[in-house]
């Protein structure tokens, strides 16, 4: 499997994952699933999450991860999955506010994130319990634990 990752630290927050950090969770998600896949990870202040949250998705306030995916023409055949946009800040927030470990939170938003550019959703109940489990089966395998055992929801 290969996976290229453009990373964009456009942030002011110091105490990020590394770029293996990022690659090696990338990687578990598209284990099986895709063979070669380029992806774009930003990293962001509140204001950059918030802007592009409010023109996208209609939600004046920043968000933890958003995913924009990569629709190709079908002539085309590239191996660009899409972008995820992760809120720094806020991630350092939500993961102290939950008594985790950062990079459990980390890992969990970049699988989330990538499992939306794979088109896995949660606006049902369905959709959330399938999608839930995919993410706690592949954080578990990367060493995590569940992140939802405590009701704690994204």
């Amino acid at each position: 499997m290969r996976v290229e990752i453009d990373l964009q630290r456009a942030t002011g927050v110091a105490d990020l994952p590394e770029e293996d950090d990022f690659r090696r969770w990338a990687e578990m998600v598209l284990k099986g699933r895709r063979k070669r896949t380029e992806l774009t990870i930003r990293v962001v202040d509140e204001i950059e999450s918030r802007n592009l949250n409010r023109t996208y998705r209609g939600q004046d306030k920043a968000t933890n991860v958003l995913s924009f995916p990569f629709d190709a023409p079908a002539v085309a055949g590239s191996d660009l999955l899409g972008d995820l946009v992760i809120c720094a800040p806020l991630v350092q927030r939500e993961a102290e506010l939950q008594g985790k470990h950062a990079s459990a939170h980390w890992a969990h938003l970049v699988v989330h994130g990538l499992l939306h550019l794979l088109g896995l959703d949660h606006r049902t109940d369905q959709e959330a319990a399938e999608m839930e489990s995919v993410e706690v089966t592949i954080l578990s395998r990367l060493g995590f634990s569940d992140p939802y055992s405590d009701d704690q929801r994204l």
